[in-house]
């Protein structure tokens, strides 16, 4: 009995240990330790076990990549940089100075000036905008992609990258280890055999080991001769051309960007590329002096995991608050952070016109859940939301007034907030953001605008689900 009574006696201190470190490692990401001290209480052993596989914060081991930015920063050399607020072309924001204060004091690059944008609205345009500037490029190729496949659309950009590298041009190709799980070795070996230069970012086996498997690089850049760039949501798969038979019509948004901007879309690839190949590019090189006589103004904002280095989130929450009449927002899985959150509750209670569009067709059943589950308190404070119902809407695109909108890589939810390498393009051109004004329009009029009083009624297995999935959205 005493024995018994020991041993029972040595288990309760080891949970409570368990939990003790949990509380102690995540207190200041509070939805985190709230979802991590949930699992270990389910699962008291296999919880604990996750955590230290995947909790781990990813710079608790020194700076998170081993050569110091400062290295390239031949782009604000090469780049005509906005100084004042005064001098932005947008008439809005030109005479708001704690807002210009806010986006440059907060994000990682300046305000670039010279710079031309155009805004492509599905895969086949992105592809073809993307395929014809590979065509043509005459130095080098950089591609960082979190998902690369191998089927129709991945063999088309196989075979150019190919013969590309061939007629001597540089190729160098940056995968994420999680998002390319399932890119074959043939596809790699072909690339590599042609002399194209590829990099696996944090493969599986490694990261598992070192516990970092949960963070991952999803950024998606593709950079020719270092003077035409492309942003956006679209990875290269056949689902983006609509030819997923679960999903249909794929709603995207992508941006091709030539001028200053592309300096620093530069310098995000070679500092990857530092990391993941342990080879350091020589910015004179790269970043050659381009000819765009464009005149709009571009913000490059990047985040990485780590609590200083949220800048895209802290950005959207700048612009949220800075919002005077509207904010239109699309994203594809909707887990905001509690500031974000807050901020556009804000921001509706306030009178300012806020629509939210969601799916209508989900391609992950558990995340649409999570998602829903913020839904009722947005409409309870009177943010409009809609369900796109003409396919799967993957777009990732902010609008604030006609101040500025955002186009990138990063969702609104935790996982891109926290724990993703993210890549947004902040515009301000009056004639960019009314055209991305337009697409949302157009977005609109195929969605279905959600009632309050019938979403309370759905089905209470459903908002058992929804509570659930809340608790556990952070690591979603």
């Amino acid at each position: 009995m005493i024995t018994w009574l020991i041993w029972l006696i040595i288990l309760l201190v080891i949970y409570v240990l368990q939990l003790a470190l949990i509380l102690l490692m995540e207190h200041r990401r509070p939805a985190r330790m709230t979802a991590w001290l949930f699992i270990a209480l389910v699962c008291p052993l296999i919880g604990f076990i996750a955590y230290l596989l995947l909790g781990k914060e990813f710079t608790r081991r020194g700076r998170i990549l081993p050569y110091k930015q400062e290295t390239f920063r031949y782009a604000s050399k090469m780049s005509s940089t906005i100084k004042a607020a005064e001098d932005i072309r947008n008439k809005q924001l030109a005479h708001q100075e704690k807002v210009y204060a806010m986006l440059t004091g907060l994000a990682p690059f300046p305000i670039t000036g010279r710079n031309k944008s155009k805004v492509l609205t599905n895969g086949k345009q992105t592809y073809e905008a993307i395929l014809e500037q590979l065509e043509g490029a005459a130095h080098h190729i950089h591609m960082e992609y979190y998902t690369i496949r191998d089927d129709e659309i991945g063999i088309v950009f196989l075979e150019v990258l190919v013969r590309k590298a061939k007629e001597g041009v540089e190729v160098r190709v940056i995968y994420d280890g999680i998002g390319s799980l399932n890119l074959s070795e043939k596809y790699i070996n072909e690339l590599r055999s042609a002399g194209v230069h590829t990099s696996c970012f944090l493969p599986p086996r490694i990261s598992f080991f070192d516990r970092r498997l949960n963070y991952r690089n999803h950024r998606k850049i593709v950079i020719v001769d270092g003077k035409v760039g492309f942003v956006g949501g679209i990875n290269i798969g056949d689902e983006y051309l609509g030819k997923d038979p679960k999903i249909g019509c794929w709603r995207d948004t992508h941006l091709c960007l030539e001028g200053d901007s592309v300096y620093f879309l530069q310098e995000l690839f070679m500092n990857d590329w530092a990391f993941t190949a342990k080879e350091m590019l020589d910015g004179n090189v790269y970043m050659p002096r381009h000819q765009c006589d464009g005149e709009e103004d571009v913000l490059i904002v990047s985040s990485k995991p780590g609590h200083n280095d949220q800048k895209i989130m802290e950005v959207m929450f700048a612009a949220i608050m800075a919002a005077k009449a509207r904010i239109y927002l699309t994203t594809p899985y909707f887990i905001p952070d509690q500031s974000l959150l807050m901020g556009l509750r804000t921001a509706a209670l306030s009178g300012i016109d806020v629509k939210l569009i969601i799916p209508g067709i989900a391609d992950s059943k558990l995340i649409m859940l999570a998602t829903l589950s913020y839904i009722q308190e947005m409409l309870e404070a009177g943010v409009k939301v809609y369900r796109y119902q003409s396919g799967f809407i993957h777009a990732k695109v902010m609008i604030v007034d006609e101040m500025l909108a955002t186009v990138g890589t990063a969702n609104v939810d935790m996982r891109s907030l926290h724990s993703n390498f993210e890549l947004n393009a902040v515009l301000f051109d009056e004639g960019t953001i009314g055209r991305l004004e337009a697409d949302f329009i157009n977005d609109l009029q195929q969605s279905l605008e959600l009632d309050l009083q019938k979403f309370k009624n759905r089905p209470w297995r459903q908002k058992k689900m929804e509570s659930l999935l809340q608790i556990l959205s952070p690591l979603l």
